[in-house]
């Protein structure tokens, strides 16, 4: 697929437009703004962009399947390090700008609230699945690459629940984002072919 290639920085630019976004914002640039609590709105942009890109990563083989467009799996992988890299942003804004990178408070905090602790989890657990993502990585692991990566599901499923027990009172959007990561998970479940 030569044609996809020449794709690749389109989509990357496409990928970094919520990160522009949100520094336009941040700054107010052309009239854009946060509210009144801005550290809390860029906290929760971030970490609803990370998951959007999470379940993007996950809709790529169940999208393919249904298509047959064998040439959505090699944009894959940037989804994937997107995913990781505004939910990387996300906890550095709750570090930095609401925690005042203070490791007592931080530590405090995780342990104290249950949805800080799933949310923690699962950026622990994206680590080694970004720290493994390159070509030369799936060559020296092998099989346990594939075992190792499907931690994707548990990290998923981890920030929807983060997501779900950090809203208050407005469920509906974590709803609709556990309902979406429903569909993707019961798409993977291949029916047995009968012999």
């Amino acid at each position: 697929m030569s044609y996809v290639r020449p794709f690749k920085p389109l989509v990357f630019a496409v990928c970094l437009l919520p990160l522009v976004y949100l520094l336009l914002s941040a700054f107010e640039v052309a009239g854009l703004g946060l509210g009144t609590n801005p550290v809390e709105e860029l906290l929760h942009e971030l970490g609803r962009w990370g998951l959007k890109f999470l379940l993007l990563t996950l809709a790529v083989t169940p999208v393919r399947r249904w298509t047959g467009w064998s040439w959505l799996v090699r944009y894959r992988r940037m989804l994937g390090l997107f995913s990781f890299f505004y939910l990387l942003l996300h906890f550095l804004v709750y570090a930095v700008l609401d925690q005042g990178l203070d490791p007592g408070l931080i530590v405090e905090d995780i342990l104290k609230r249950p949805y800080i602790t799933l949310g923690m989890a699962g950026l622990l657990m994206m680590v080694p699945l970004a720290a493994t993502s390159t070509k030369a990585m799936m060559r020296k692991l092998g099989k346990r690459w594939k075992s190792l990566h499907r931690l994707v599901y548990v990290i998923a499923i981890l920030g929807v629940w983060h997501f779900y027990w950090q809203v208050k009172l407005d469920t509906l959007q974590p709803l609709v984002y556990a309902s979406i990561l429903a569909v993707l998970l019961i798409s993977r479940i291949r029916p047995r072919k009968r012999r």
